[in-house]
């Protein structure tokens, strides 16, 4: 159910107030602007530049960073150099649409077995679809490799879904989206609300890509053992709570109606029954309603879009006020969410990061750190940067 739900408006964060103190005009030349957030000062430091369509962040024990670029090249960062050479043994990705090479994480045990998992769009009968790759990371290079999920799904070369999550319990978790099927016709016959497919789910995996015994709908006729939650479109930011272990995600609406959902086992989230987007171009209506019985609320909803992509919870020391956030990414929105938590609710509290680029994900640094990946939809070159906090005068 949805209809209380529906919070409007834009916070006024993002503003330039001017630069910070500095010593010398050379100085002041390369000084970044200082921004306002409602509790916190920061500036926007480049980290380093040079990928096309970066899609997922990953940050490697020892300081190296693993970046997916979606035409189907994984690039390593070291000593805040990209480095030239791609990394080696990354699967063929089919590249055209929204498809290509996606998320990149790395096992909560990596120091230990070196693994490293990634999601692409892979070549099947009919298509493509959604595949889980593990593979072990040795001489920079990976090894190994092998898909040891693949979804079944088809329809256009689009809403891939793709985010990954550990959940520190041997569990993985993976988004894949609709595939673009179209939302007319019989409604509650969509691929998204079809148990036999994984169109327009949250998946629920073990760490090797088996399916966990306690899923949602292990032994019911017709479902797929895999799903954890279904009646999402296109989950493109996915993260576990490192405090509650709650599984939060962030969907794309049609025109208008991105969500923020707290996902839990077996329930149904409404594309496209129920939501506040409409179709694309003259607006036609998609949904009878906003809510329906047996429907989940979304906790926060975007109207208009801000193209949700990317999704944490801070947990850092550089920005104690901002400890427990949830910071969402926006690519149509050019700007970074960041959303308060009470429990089960939450509340829009700024908007980041504001007009530097498409934010296509936004991570947490070991060094407490806030990164963000910007993307441009032409395929220009691009880079990542990183907020850093500023002592508020």
């Amino acid at each position: 159910m949805r209809g209380s739900v529906l919070r409007l408006g834009f916070v006024a964060a993002g503003v330039v107030l001017g630069s910070a103190v500095v010593t010398s005009a050379a100085a002041a030349q390369a000084a970044p602007a200082v921004f306002k957030s409602s509790v916190h000062d920061y500036r926007v430091v480049p980290v380093v530049d040079g990928f096309v369509n970066p899609w997922g962040l990953a940050f490697v024990p020892g300081g190296d960073l693993l970046v997916t670029e979606r035409p189907g090249r994984l690039r390593l960062v070291r000593g805040g150099k990209l480095l030239p050479t791609a990394v080696n043994g990354v699967p063929a990705v089919v590249a055209a649409g929204q498809g290509g090479l996606l998320d990149v994480v790395v096992h909560p045990n990596f120091a230990q077995n070196r693994y490293v998992y990634l999601t692409y769009s892979k070549q099947v009968n009919g298509g493509s679809t959604t595949a889980l790759h593990r593979a072990k990371l040795v001489n920079d290079a990976l090894v190994e490799g092998q898909d040891i999920f693949v979804a079944d799904t088809r329809g256009r070369p689009g809403h891939f879904g793709s985010r990954l999550a550990f959940d520190g319990k041997g569990h993985l978790f993976m988004t894949v989206g609709d595939r673009q099927a179209p939302p007319e016709g019989d409604l509650p016959a969509h691929p998204a609300q079809d148990l036999s497919t994984h169109q327009g789910k949250v998946l629920r995996l073990m760490e090797d890509g088996t399916v966990p015994k306690d899923n949602p709908f292990v032994g019911r006729s017709g479902a797929k053992p895999e799903i954890w939650s279904y009646g999402h479109r296109n989950p493109q930011g996915l993260v576990v709570h490192p405090t509650t272990g709650a599984v939060w995600a962030t969907e794309h609406g049609p025109q208008g109606g991105d969500e923020l959902n707290l996902v839990e086992a077996g329930k149904n989230y409404g594309w496209p029954v129920v939501g506040f987007g409409v179709n694309y171009g003259p607006g036609k209506a998609i949904h009878a309603s906003t809510m329906a019985p047996g429907m989940e609320n979304a906790k926060h909803v975007w109207v208009p879009s801000i193209a949700t992509s990317g999704l944490m919870v801070y947990t850092g020391d550089k920005f104690p006020a901002w400890k427990g956030s949830v910071f969402a990414g926006g690519l149509a929105g050019q700007r970074v969410a960041r959303l308060t938590l009470d429990g089960a609710r939450a509340d829009l509290a700024d908007n980041l990061a504001r007009n530097l680029g498409r934010v296509r994900d936004v991570r947490q640094g070991p060094d407490g750190f806030v990164y963000v990946v910007l993307d441009d939809q032409q395929g220009k070159p691009t880079g990542i940067v990183r907020l850093e906090p500023v002592a508020r005068r």
